[in-house]
């Protein structure tokens, strides 16, 4: 590869669940690396505008769209937005996440399928509603988790999800790759997130899986943005329908 060079100067980027967190580390990242970016919330304005002036803070342009990414409509109208003012959309970091935390005998069928289109349902609208909007290929990213492989307690509903997720993305990954586009997905290990707050046993958590990384340390936000911009440049043409998994090794762990 005769191009050693990270920038993705004039792409445009979504990022779903962009305002804070992993979506917010990953939106800021490949603003730095020269891309324009579009980030989705649904509840948190100050935090999406937070974001936004961080995307500009690195001298590329940022646009925040309120949208609820498990209705369709809603994607529509978010892809509008972005035609709109970009022209275009050359990657999609598919981060938005929810689901119930409860035991599997007391998920009742709401529970269920709220949990399953979030997650899992929503990938395939907006991949769907953003090929037109790919001009010259492009990349599709999906944040997953561990309890796509591994169970956890209270993780059934969300469990379940992620791995529908990952199986969604190989398939997609098959279809889309003669259009140029690459399709892949970023497991996380465990980050200590706005999300992590809703488990029971938070703290228990963090100790215990800090002492089991044979690294020594938790996965940052950060650490999931690196892997997003390798996956946006030229370096991982090749690399097609996988799960990265970025946890520090825990998963190796017996």
């Amino acid at each position: 590869m005769e191009n050693f060079n990270l920038s993705l100067k004039g792409k445009v980027v979504l990022v779903t669940g962009g305002s804070r967190g992993i979506g917010r580390a990953v939106a800021v990242k490949l603003a730095k690396a020269g891309a324009d970016v579009a980030i989705n919330y649904l509840r948190q304005r100050t935090a999406a505008d937070e974001t936004v002036k961080m995307i500009e803070e690195q001298g590329s342009k940022a646009l925040a769209i309120r949208a609820n990414v498990a209705e369709h409509d809603n994607i529509h109208h978010m892809m509008d937005e972005i035609e709109e003012k970009f022209g275009k959309l050359d990657i999609l970091v598919s981060n938005a996440a929810s689901g119930v935390l409860k035991p599997a005998m007391e998920l009742t069928e709401r529970h269920w399928r709220w949990t399953m289109d979030i997650n899992a349902g929503t990938l395939l609208p907006l991949s769907q509603h953003m090929l037109p909007l790919m001009k010259d290929g492009g990349t599709i990213i999906a944040v997953s988790s561990l309890g796509s492989i591994r169970a956890i307690h209270n993780y059934a509903a969300v469990g379940a999800s992620k791995a529908a997720l990952e199986s969604l993305i190989r398939h997609l990954a098959l279809e889309l790759a003669p259009q140029g586009v690459r399709v892949n997905a970023i497991s996380a290990g465990t980050v200590d997130t706005d999300a992590l707050k809703h488990f029971p046993n938070r703290e228990l958590l963090l100790s215990e899986s800090e002492r089991r990384t044979p690294t020594g340390r938790l996965t940052t936000p950060d650490d999931v943005a690196n892997v997003a911009l390798y996956l946006c440049s030229p370096f991982s043409n090749q690399i097609q329908g996988q799960t990265i998994v970025i946890d520090g090794g825990y998963s190796i762990m017996a």
